[in-house]
C-alpha cells in the first residue's frame, strides 16, 4: 500500500507531462494553417519606401521547400530588388509553360488611420484579416502555393503536363520597371518558354469573380505656360495664368465628355480616357506665401491621363499638342508614358477573352468547376505587371478570387475575410490543374 502511494506523484507528473505535450502539438497544428501562414506573410513589411524583400523571399522559399517537387530560384537583376521564381516541373516540359505572378511590394500605410495596425494581420471575430497587402496582392501569392500543396495532398499522383511557374516580383507598386520590366529582358525569362500568365485582379462586391483582359496605361502629362509678368492690377493678354486657365477649360470639357459616357452607361470607367488634374504650380513666392500683387511669368499643371488599349495614341498626342498646349499660346507639354498601348506587333495591348482563345475557355471552365462564375471581362482601370507580358504577345488575365468583398486596395483598413481567402485556394486548385493539363496551343 505504501509503495503504491509513493508512486502516485511520479505517475501524476508523467500524466501532466503527457497532457502538456499533447496541448503543445495541438497548438502547433493550429498555428500551421493556411490562414496562419497567410497572416505570417502579411506581417512582413514590404511597403515602400523600404520594402523588406529579403524577409518575404525567405518566408516564401521556406514554405515552398515544404511542398514536394517545387524548385526555387532567387534572381538578382538589380542590387536591391530580388525576384523569386518557383517551378513545378511538368511531364512534357517542351510545351509552353504557364506562370502565376504576384508582387512582393505594397503601398505605404498610415497606421493612425487604421482600426488595427497595418502589419499585424489582426483577425477579427467575424474573420476579417486586417493588413496592408491583404487584397493587393499577397493573397494570391500565398493562394498559389496553398493550392499546389492541396493538389499534391489530395491527388498524390497528379503531375502537371506543362511546367508551372510561380513568380514573386518586386517594385510593381512603383512601376515595375526594376521588377517584371527587367525580368522579361532576362535569360531566365527566355528559358521559361512561356505560353500563358495569370496576374492580379481586384475584389468583386457581388457574387461573381472579376477578370481583366487589359490594363489602362498612364500618361503623366505636365502642361506649362509662359508669359510676361506684370503688376497684379493690370489687365493684358497672354499672361501665363490666363493661357493655362484656357487650357484647363478645354481639358475640363474633354474630361466631362468622357465621364458623360460613363454616367450614361455607354462605357465603363476603364473603357474611356480619364483625365484628372493632380497639381497646379504657379505664383511668385514671398516670405509669407506668394506675392499677391505680381502676375507670374510661368504656370504649370499636371494631369494623370489613363489610356485604354482601344485609344489612338497619336490622336491623343495631337489633341494635347493642338488644343491643350498650343505653341501659339506660348505653351509646352511633356508626356511621361508609364507603359505601352501596343504590343511588339503593333496590336492593341489586350488578351482575347472569348472562346477563340483556348486559354480563356480552359480558365473559364475551371472557375465554373470550382463553383464560381465570372463577370463580364473588363479592362482594369489602373496598371499592373501584366502589360509587360501582353506587350510580348503572351496571353494574360488578371484575376484575384475575392467575391462579395469591398474593394480596399491602397485604402485604410485593407482587409480580407478568411472564408474568402480559403475559397480562393479552392478556386486556384481547379485553375492550376486545368491550365497545367491543357494539351492544346494558341497562336495570337
Amino acid at each position: 500500500m505504501f509503495d503504491h502511494l509513493q508512486r502516485l506523484p511520479v505517475l501524476f507528473f508523467f500524466l501532466l507531462l503527457s497532457l502538456s505535450f499533447s496541448e503543445s502539438l495541438h497548438e502547433n497544428k493550429e498555428s500551421d494553417t493556411p490562414i496562419s501562414r497567410f497572416q505570417q506573410y502579411l506581417r512582413i513589411n514590404t511597403a515602400h519606401p523600404n520594402p523588406n524583400y529579403t524577409a518575404a523571399i525567405n518566408y516564401l522559399t521556406n514554405f515552398a521547400n515544404s511542398i514536394p517537387n517545387l524548385h526555387s530560384k532567387v534572381i538578382h537583376l538589380t542590387p536591391t530588388s530580388p525576384l523569386l521564381l518557383l517551378t513545378w516541373p511538368g511531364s512534357n516540359p517542351s510545351l509552353p509553360s504557364i506562370l502565376f505572378n504576384s508582387h512582393l511590394d505594397s503601398v505605404p500605410a498610415e497606421p493612425d488611420k487604421w482600426t488595427h495596425p497595418p502589419f499585424s494581420a489582426h483577425k477579427t471575430s467575424d474573420g476579417r484579416i486586417f493588413a496592408r497587402g491583404a487584397q493587393d496582392d499577397k493573397c494570391i501569392g500565398m493562394q498559389y502555393l496553398e493550392a499546389i500543396k492541396a493538389i499534391q495532398t489530395s491527388e498524390s499522383k497528379f503531375v502537371p503536363l506543362r511546367n508551372v511557374h510561380i513568380l514573386y516580383v518586386p517594385e510593381e507598386e512603383v512601376g515595375g520597371f526594376d521588377g517584371m520590366g527587367k525580368f522579361v529582358e532576362s535569360k531566365e525569362f527566355e528559358e521559361l518558354n512561356l505560353g500563358f500568365m495569370m496576374d492580379e485582379g481586384q475584389a468583386s462586391p457581388n457574387d461573381e469573380f472579376r477578370v481583366f483582359y487589359a490594363d489602362r496605361t498612364p500618361w503623366h502629362t505636365v502642361i506649362k505656360a509662359v508669359g510676361t509678368p506684370g503688376h497684379g492690377s493690370k489687365l493684358y493678354d497672354n499672361t501665363a495664368m490666363e493661357n493655362l486657365m484656357k487650357s484647363m477649360e478645354v481639358i475640363t470639357k474633354f474630361r466631362e465628355s468622357m465621364f458623360d459616357m460613363v454616367k450614361a452607361g455607354l462605357a465603363a470607367n476603364s473603357e474611356v480616357i480619364s483625365v484628372n488634374p493632380v497639381f497646379l504650380n504657379a505664383g511668385t513666392p514671398s516670405p509669407t506665401g506668394f506675392m499677391m500683387n505680381m502676375q507670374p511669368s510661368e504656370a504649370e499643371a499636371g494631369f494623370d491621363i489613363r489610356m485604354p488599349p482601344t485609344a489612338d495614341p497619336e490622336l491623343m498626342r495631337k489633341i494635347i499638342e493642338e488644343q491643350w498646349a498650343p505653341a501659339w499660346r506660348n505653351m509646352t507639354y511633356k508626356i511621361t508614358k508609364k507603359g505601352f498601348l501596343r504590343d511588339i506587333m503593333g496590336r492593341p495591348l489586350m488578351t482575347l477573352a472569348s472562346d477563340s482563345n483556348p486559354w480563356w475557355s480552359v480558365f473559364n471552365e475551371a472557375v465554373t468547376r470550382a463553383g464560381g462564375k465570372l463577370s463580364k471581362p473588363e479592362i482594369l482601370a489602373s496598371t499592373t505587371d501584366a502589360r509587360f507580358m501582353r506587350r510580348l504577345g503572351i496571353p494574360t488575365f488578371g484575376f484575384s478570387p475575392m467575391k462579395n468583398t469591398p474593394i480596399l486596395l491602397h485604402d485604410h483598413n485593407e482587409n480580407l475575410k478568411d472564408i474568402v481567402y480559403l475559397e480562393g485556394i479552392k478556386v486556384y486548385e481547379c485553375i492550376i490543374k486545368s491550365l497545367s493539363s491543357f494539351e492544346g496551343s494558341y497562336e495570337h
